[in-house]
């Protein structure tokens, strides 16, 4: 196979992700385009794609039939899924795709449902005893037992969005009443991090590579290092083969005196995948590979560790053509 085209949907501000994939296409040699999709005409995502379309919301019940169309209209042969709320979704219809000859970057549709539920994913690891924040439902709560701080944050949630540190009782009740659907989460101590991991298609682990989150802003690293953990890498590595992960994914957790501990565990690229590909893991370049039906072999802890990355914000300036979409959809709302 000499031709390769992805697409990488929700393409929102993941630039680098994009550019990461377009990157690895010219480095194997293949022709090929990274077709972007995303709701909202100002995303610069959209921009770095060969192409790209303006899609509905995941709950539109035309969602998936707009991408299968959107995947024959570009000869699509790698699907790459971004955002929680559609992880679900394409795990429902992986097969789907796959007997098109699509291949899609996603775990199981059950997989994503309990990473997305962050109640579900503490009674999973602890069941299996897996370390992970305990975490209780509102009505589980027993205000006389509580030790502060706490951490509280919506159920479903993800990135940083209604996510708070809880002081004491009264700061515990208000927002209980102010975040909805919340889960209240011991507090966990040391230093966070992030590890990102790549499964193959039939769930052998690739790569691990821990980063220490050093500076976080609106939930994704700003600023951050690469650190080569065997603790780390091998509570990821027990996570993943837990659930049964399939593509990539991210694993949170705080490391206190040598001991981790996972807090959330999230079935997708990271938002600081930048510092892991820029370290050597090339999980973009490894899933084209992948998807050609070639043999990757795993290479856990092969990554140049101590690495820092540094982010800072740019812009993009429409062209005419595109900015003329812009100014028409905004009109229409």
């Amino acid at each position: 196979m000499r031709e390769m085209n992805v697409l990488i949907t929700a393409a929102s501000r993941r630039v680098p992700l994009i550019q990461a994939f377009s990157q690895a296409l010219k480095r194997l040699g293949l022709r090929g385009n990274v077709v972007t999709t995303d709701m909202n005409h100002l995303s610069p995502g959209l921009y770095f794609g060969s192409k790209h379309y303006i899609v509905p919301m995941t709950t539109d019940p035309q969602y998936i039939p707009i991408i299968k169309w959107i995947c024959f209209r570009e000869r699509i042969h790698l699907l790459i899924p971004t955002i929680d709320d559609e992880l679900p979704l394409f795990g429902r219809h992986t097969e789907e795709f796959l007997a098109t000859g699509i291949r899609v970057a996603v775990s199981s549709e059950q997989t994503n449902l309990i990473c997305n539920d962050k109640y579900a994913s503490a009674e999973f690891f602890l069941s299996r005893g897996i370390p992970f924040a305990h975490t209780w439902l509102p009505e589980q709560l027993e205000y006389a037992k509580l030790r502060y701080p706490l951490f509280l944050k919506p159920r479903n949630g993800r990135g940083s969005v209604s996510a708070f540190t809880i002081k004491n009782e009264r700061e515990l009740r208000f927002f209980l009443d102010y975040v909805p659907e919340p889960v209240v989460q011991e507090y966990l101590q040391g230093k966070e991090f992030t590890v990102d991991l790549l499964a193959d298609f039939s769930g052998k682990v690739i790569s691990v590579v821990p980063r220490e989150r050093m500076v976080v802003r609106s939930g994704v690293t700003d600023r951050g290092q690469t650190v080569n953990d065997p603790e780390m890498i091998r509570l990821a590595i027990s996570a993943a083969q837990a659930l049964g992960i399939r593509g990539p994914s991210n694993v949170q957790m705080k490391v206190d005196g040598g001991s981790a501990t996972i807090f959330e565990i999230n079935p997708r690229f990271s938002g600081g995948i930048p510092l892991t590909i820029a370290a050597g893991a090339d999980f973009p370049l490894w899933l084209i590979e992948m998807c050609r039906g070639r043999r990757v072999r795993p290479c856990i802890g092969k990554f140049t560790d101590g690495l820092i990355m540094a982010c800072y914000e740019s812009a993009i300036f429409l062209p005419d053509e595109a900015a003329r979409d812009v100014r028409k959809a905004v009109a229409q709302r």
